[in-house]
């Protein structure tokens, strides 16, 4: 069933302590993912950097040899998101939308799987968390990474659409 209220539409199936580095793959392979659906501005790229920092690519590798790979951005800069997809061998979308269904509707024809065996990763819940629960997904909220892998410091950001949600009723636990 999918989540109905604004606190559930909100609320992501896990809340990462860290990057998506430092995610356990075990963790989504254990509640059977079998593809993963990626944001990339901060969650595989830094906020103005243009280079995967190395612990976030070798990450990825590991992944992609046990699932497919989707890069999904509300970038809209095909040159910049496209780099990133060439690198890594994978499908992506740009100016996704998100949290529209239907462009993540089309990635999930694509990947011809249900969406509770697709999981999303982002750092964003209004975009990336939010399209994910409308769709049934298994949503990932991870800490925007800087240019060495590691996670922001000071994210204005995701600190501030954290506390809108838990103002909304969603517990971000």
């Amino acid at each position: 069933m999918l989540p109905r209220s604004l606190p559930q539409l909100l609320q992501p199936d896990w809340v990462a302590p860290g990057t998506l580095a430092e995610l356990p793959l075990e963790h989504l392979l254990e509640r059977r993912i079998r593809a993963l659906v990626l944001d990339v501005d901060r969650t595989l790229l830094p906020r103005h950097g243009n280079r995967m920092p190395q612990s976030v690519e070798h990450w990825l590798r590991q992944a992609q040899q046990r699932m497919p790979l989707h890069l999904f951005s509300n970038n809209p800069s095909r040159s910049r998101i496209g780099a990133v997809a060439e690198q890594l061998g994978v499908t992506f979308t740009t100016s996704a939308g998100k949290p529209r269904r239907a462009p993540l509707r089309r990635v999930l024809e694509e990947l011809a799987m249900p969406a509770g065996e697709v999981a999303i990763v982002g750092d964003r819940v209004f975009t990336d968390v939010l399209a994910g629960n409308r769709l049934g997904l298994y949503t990932v909220l991870v800490k925007p990474v800087n240019a060495e892998g590691r996670p922001c410091r000071h994210d204005r950001w995701q600190k501030l659409e954290v506390q809108l949600a838990r103002l909304a009723g969603a517990p971000l636990a």
